[in-house]
């Protein structure tokens, strides 16, 4: 017995078998619309198990066991589409204020007597502003290059 059991209204089955006729359609979207199809447990439908349909649709069985979970779960639209990404797994050093103005000191005439702003110097130059509280020279280069 399935735990996320695939019954699609006849709305549904029209979508998307017509997201398949449609030709220029992303292929994992037309991957998930086959597997939802195959898996259709409804009066008519082919009700095909997880290790027919990704023999047929070239998936994993995990995958149509995702695809029928986010069914289940959230609807069409969300077993169609990618899932979202979750945020990054740390705060940006330098946000877009902090960008500005390392840019600006990078612009601006190098002290010292030097020739040119190394990527050490605008990394302690912020931190001695107190535009951010510590910042690497890597860091620096990453929006340096970014920008230049």
């Amino acid at each position: 017995m399935k735990k996320y059991v695939v019954t699609l209204t006849a709305d549904e089955r029209v979508e998307l078998t017509g997201l398949l006729a449609a030709g220029r359609t992303a292929a994992q979207k037309v991957a998930h619309a086959r597997i939802l199809l195959k898996a259709d447990a409804a009066d008519g439908g082919p009700g095909w198990t997880d290790d027919r349909i990704a023999e047929a649709v070239e998936v994993s069985t995990d995958t149509v066991g995702r695809v029928r979970q986010r069914f289940v779960e959230s609807g069409v639209a969300a077993a169609l589409t990618r899932k979202a990404q979750a945020k990054p797994s740390r705060e940006r050093v330098l946000d877009g204020a902090a960008e500005a103005r390392l840019i600006t000191l990078a612009c601006s005439p190098p002290p010292d007597e030097r020739t040119r702003w190394t990527l050490r110097m605008l990394a302690d130059k912020l931190v001695e502003l107190e535009v951010v509280p510590a910042v690497s020279a890597e860091t620096v280069r990453r929006v340096m290059k970014k920008t230049w």
